[in-house]
């Protein structure tokens, strides 16, 4: 039987990868959600998922909005380009009803997936921070 979980090459891990997107990515951003997005050379969409205290002071709150995130990501992974993406929650977040936020991150993936968005780097952007 296999796990309903995201694979591991599924998600961002390292350090790198994070800094990577806070330094060169382009953006979307809803009235919920913020998402950085960079392009990768693997083939397939990674997640990784940056809520904060400032969304929620209770990680229950936090806890939730972070499964949303990945039941959507995983909905809708088959189908996105292939970019590394770092999605940070706002305060407003915490008090909509879940079908509202799966709602809001359909919204942005439908953008991502849109030929509107450049998913292209310019020739020379750093990778990372962090040297391997």
């Amino acid at each position: 039987m296999r796990a309903a979980g995201l694979p591991r090459e599924a998600r961002l891990r390292s350090a790198g990868d994070f800094a990577a997107l806070r330094h060169t990515s382009g953006r979307l951003g809803g009235r919920c959600f913020s998402v950085r997005y960079r392009v990768n050379d693997l083939g397939h969409p990674r997640l990784g998922l940056a809520i904060s205290k400032r969304v929620s002071k209770r990680a229950v709150d936090r806890n939730r909005i972070k499964r949303l995130v990945r039941e959507s990501f995983r909905r809708a992974r088959l189908e996105l380009p292939p970019v590394d993406l770092m999605v940070m929650a706002r305060e407003q977040a915490c008090g909509l009803p879940g079908p509202e936020l799966l709602a809001e991150l359909q919204q942005l993936w439908k953008k991502l997936r849109s030929a509107k968005v450049e998913l292209t780097l310019k020739p020379g952007d750093p990778t990372g921070t962090i040297v391997r």
